[in-house]
């Protein structure tokens, strides 16, 4: 028989994007969710009985719009390009995410799942990891119960838009992973299913610190634990009455159990007690 995990529910905000649709889909797919709501700007190109999309713009998004969730998964993210402007780009890679994860401390969640970027460091001289890293900061400030930051290397996947750069960064490092070990495997391309998968793992079997970061290497690694199932009893063990038969059966001797010549003695020794 399976051991049963707990039935859970989860609320995935950036639902559209590279990994945050393969995670909808995975969770929506997973026996172990009954229910995933997703809230995003726009909506999405997939359909589950499971799952309950909230199309919000991210300046409006309310307290009520954050209901009941074991856990809740941040995958927003965009580019400069993309944005507009650096303005435009921190309001999505930063201030958008903290106010979630606030909105989800207000509303009890107790596990919050975020993604960042391998180079994260307020103090990178590159302006992309320099935002990640005060993303990270002030939302390890924020004191939520706990969170886990999650900080892939490129992402490897087929995306709505194409973007040349991580195009090139893709070829190149598909020659180069099988060089990068030991320390260097770190810089590994990972592929979006794949940090899809590790955001689940680590929502079920996460380490549960205050706050964790995991590096690419580690969430190249995750996998979800097989079930072990106990093996099942056969008719023939069950109703084995060959075996049954051919047990010796010692019969109780009536003499050993009620000795009648101990009786008088006994019962004498009780009326002299008296």
């Amino acid at each position: 028989m399976k051991e049963k995990m707990e039935m859970r529910s989860a609320i995935v905000v950036g639902g559209t994007g590279l990994v945050g649709l393969n995670l909808v889909k995975l969770l929506c797919d997973s026996e172990e969710y009954v229910s995933i709501t997703v809230i995003a700007r726009s909506k999405l190109t997939f359909n589950h009985p499971k799952l309950t999309v909230i199309i919000r713009s991210f300046n409006e998004l309310e307290e009520k719009d954050i209901g009941f969730a074991h856990e809740i998964f941040c995958c927003l993210g965009t580019t400069i390009k993309k944005a507009g402007s650096r303005e435009e780009f921190e309001k999505v890679d930063v201030e958008y995410p903290l106010q979630v994860a606030s909105l989800a401390k207000k509303c009890g969640i107790m596990h919050f799942i975020i993604i960042s970027a391998m180079g994260a460091n307020e103090k990178s001289s590159v302006y992309y990891n320099r935002v990640k890293g005060k993303l990270e900061k002030e939302l390890v400030a924020l004191e939520l119960p706990q969170v886990s930051i999650v900080r892939p290397s490129l992402l490897v996947g087929e995306r709505n838009e194409f973007r040349f750069g991580e195009k090139m960064g893709e070829w190149v490092l598909k020659v180069l992973n099988p060089l990068l070990i030991g320390p260097m495997k770190k810089y590994r391309s990972i592929e979006a299913t794949q940090l899809a998968l590790a955001m689940k793992v680590i929502a079920f079997f996460g380490k549960k610190s205050p706050v964790t970061i995991y590096n690419s290497a580690q969430l190249a690694d995750l996998k979800m634990p097989e079930v072990k199932e106990d093996e099942p009893i056969s008719r023939e063990e069950l109703f084995n009455w060959d075996k049954f038969q051919k047990e010796e059966v010692t019969l109780i001797d009536e003499e050993v159990v009620f000795n009648r010549q101990k009786l008088p003695a006994v019962k004498e020794k009780n009326e002299t007690e008296q």
